[in-house]
């Protein structure tokens, strides 16, 4: 029998992906995998990604740039001035990329072990 995880992408994903992200300190990044793992589906990883990018349509400023890939890259997607401007962002914040524009997330990685989460972050019904 199959696990069910509960349906996390549905109204109100998005801004609790932005609520999320907004907890992310300077100098820290997080995956998108990491992201979708916190807001109770590992498996929407690429939803956590449309949100990102979609992050000019908000109203409160969202640090987008602390949002990378599970190999500590940037994902342009084609997206050539938004990958340098995001890289640009997190070497103002300390963040420092190998020869191979990756970053060391044992190094650099965002733990949210000090967030305090609702009993049910998720409403399955959403």
């Amino acid at each position: 029998m199959a696990v069910r995880e509960p349906r996390v992408v549905g109204p109100g994903f998005h801004g609790r992906v932005y609520a999320l992200v907004r907890k992310i300190p300077k100098g820290r990044v997080a995956t998108y995998g990491q992201i979708a793992t916190l807001l109770g589906s590992p498996r929407v990883a690429r939803q956590v990604g449309y949100a990102m990018a979609a992050v000019d349509a908000t109203d409160e400023p969202v640090p987008w740039h602390r949002v990378i890939n599970a190999q500590g890259r940037i994902s342009h997607r084609g997206e050539v001035f938004r990958a340098e401007q995001q890289r640009e962002l997190l070497e103002r914040e300390g963040i420092v990329f190998d020869e191979d524009g990756v970053v060391d997330l044992k190094r650099y990685r965002w733990s949210a072990a000090e967030i305090e989460f609702p009993d049910d972050p998720i409403d399955p019904d959403a």
